[in-house]
């Protein structure tokens, strides 16, 4: 989940009690959790050192990308070589420590050069080149490449660990690969893509993705296709929680009319044909599983109560090719409800800002809230964030 370093509690371990507690007895956590400034940088620190969903390989595709990403209170360059490999390095420079790349900007070169001595480096992160050192005695550039850092491209999401200390990538995925992999989302294309930015806090946004109990009050297009109550959540290993629900008789997926006007994934069972899988991977990553495209959530929390939200529709190459083809039907409907949680979000966190605030019981139809709340809550102890918790549905 994250680094196991030794580190104090953000929070009073006594008022993280009813956020641990079994179900039909848990709470949100403490109020703090989600407005004050010193929780929030604790969690840059901490849950976001560790894996974190940094956007897509494809980014990156071509040899000589390089991307500069705030990951957490540092940076990171992400960079492809001329051996088709991506890697994650500290964007520091090893002379003086000036970044290598601004964050949020990218280039596309056959080396990295410091924009502030000419320090060079390959694409592999060794030092290429120091001016003024070609004739310093024992001057030794192997030391002095970058800090790489650990990487992976998991079905085409690219993951960094920037504290290099978060444990084993497939420990963090845990058993949701058995749950993603039919989907074959490495195959799939992006041909869509939006960003918001709310006024709430970043686990306000996972908590209300996990959960229908909000459904029937505030999504009628998404109570048309799909029952509210439907589905269950599960409980397997890894650093993530997540459920699903069943798709109305006559709804095809999720869109404003019920009906695809794409391809349904191929391999799929029929199961998945008939059910939309939602998951949650801490800390950022959102994951909707639909039977003809794939949905993603990447969240950047700006401040305890702002978060900077990409969304993103993935789709079978065999959809793009059809003759007119138009996303929109899977866009509309998920910018309108997406648009209709953010309002939602933004809600809670106004309500939270409130000196009367105090954490609410969760309904038993809230279960995957408590298995988040409860793998934050653990976080916070410097616990093992792997799920302990049995649904309640």
């Amino acid at each position: 989940m994250f680094s196991q370093d030794a580190v104090a509690s953000p929070i009073d371990p006594a008022r993280l009690a009813s956020a641990l507690a079994p179900p039909g007895r848990s709470t949100l956590l403490p109020r703090e959790a989600y407005v004050d400034p010193a929780v929030f940088a604790w969690e840059q620190a901490h849950f976001f050192s560790g894996w974190v969903c940094l956007g897509r390989g494809t980014d990156l595709a071509e040899p000589g990308s390089q991307r500069a990403v705030s990951l957490g209170t540092a940076g990171v360059l992400l960079t492809r070589a001329e051996d088709g490999v991506l890697r994650a390095f500290a964007n520091v420079c090893r002379h003086r420590g000036h970044e290598l790349l601004p964050c949020g900007s990218g280039a596309r070169k056959k080396g990295i050069v410091c924009p502030y001595h000419a320090w060079s480096y390959r694409l592999d992160g060794s030092l290429l080149g120091a001016p003024g050192f070609r004739d310093v005695p024992d001057f030794d550039p192997g030391p002095l490449g970058l800090i790489e850092l650990p990487s992976q491209e998991w079905h085409g999401w690219v993951f960094v660990d920037g504290s290099g200390r978060a444990g084993p990538f497939a420990d963090h995925i845990g058993e949701l690969e058995g749950i993603v992999a039919p989907y074959r989302p490495a195959t799939l294309q992006v041909l869509a893509s939006h960003e918001y930015e709310i006024a709430a806090n970043w686990k306000t946004v996972v908590e209300n993705y996990q959960e229908c109990y909000h459904c029937s009050m505030i999504h009628p297009e998404l109570c048309a296709v799909s029952p509210p109550d439907s589905g269950s959540n599960l409980d397997l290993d890894g650093d993530w929680v997540g459920g699903w629900m069943s798709l109305r008789d006559e709804a095809e997926t999720m869109s404003l009319d019920g009906r695809s006007a794409g391809v349904v994934i191929e391999g799929l069972s029929e199961t998945e044909r008939r059910t939309v899988m939602y998951v949650a991977l801490f800390p950022n990553l959102l994951v909707s599983l639909h039977p003809d495209y794939v949905m993603t959530h990447r969240l950047t929390p700006l401040a305890a109560d702002r978060t900077a939200i990409e969304c993103a529709w993935l789709f079978p190459e065999e959809a793009k090719q059809q003759a007119g083809f138009d996303p929109a039907y899977a866009v509309d409907f998920w910018d309108l409800t997406n648009r209709q949680d953010w309002a939602a979000c933004e809600s809670v966190q106004r309500g939270l800002s409130s000196e009367h605030a105090r954490p609410g019981p969760l309904a038993p139809e809230e279960d995957g809230v408590q298995q988040f709340v409860a793998m934050v809550a653990n976080g916070y102890l410097g616990q093992d964030a792997r799920k302990t918790v049995s649904p309640a549905r």
